[in-house]
């Protein structure tokens, strides 16, 4: 029994060294093709790319005074913008009572256009506070 184990480790160690040498050999190729393709030239491409150039918008002038103007109260559709724009308007209607404050939904989902609206309020307003979630 004993010389059957020492027959079976010695198989195996020898194995073990055949197999080493050819994967240490392996790796001698593959350092050798690394050394080759280090002389050729690879391209690499940013998968980025490049934005387009923002176009800058100045802010809207101020108004020179709230009296008898009309400002609507814009909820985009985030929930709780209702909320805090009823909170707004309470508070607004305190700090000026002599202007008009007109709270409004839009139809259209959070970051999308409302033409609609927009041309209303192009008409009707003269400022507008739009409460956009995040």
């Amino acid at each position: 029994m004993k010389r059957h184990t020492t027959v079976f480790f010695i198989a195996v160690l020898c194995l073990c060294l055949f197999c080493s040498y050819s994967i240490l050999s392996g790796q001698a190729q593959v350092k050798t093709a690394a050394k080759k393709s280090a002389e050729s030239v690879i391209t690499v491409l940013n998968p980025l790319g490049t934005p387009p150039p923002l176009e800058l918008k100045p802010m809207a002038p101020r108004l020179n005074t709230m009296d008898g103007k009309t400002i609507y109260l814009v909820d985009d559709g985030y929930p709780g913008s209702d909320n805090l724009l009823f909170e707004f308007e309470k508070g607004f209607k305190e700090a000026y009572p002599k202007t008009n404050f007109h709270y409004v939904k839009k139809a259209t989902f959070m970051a999308q256009p409302d033409p609609a609206l927009w041309a209303e309020m192009k008409q009707k307003a003269d400022a507008m506070v739009i409460a956009l979630g995040h």
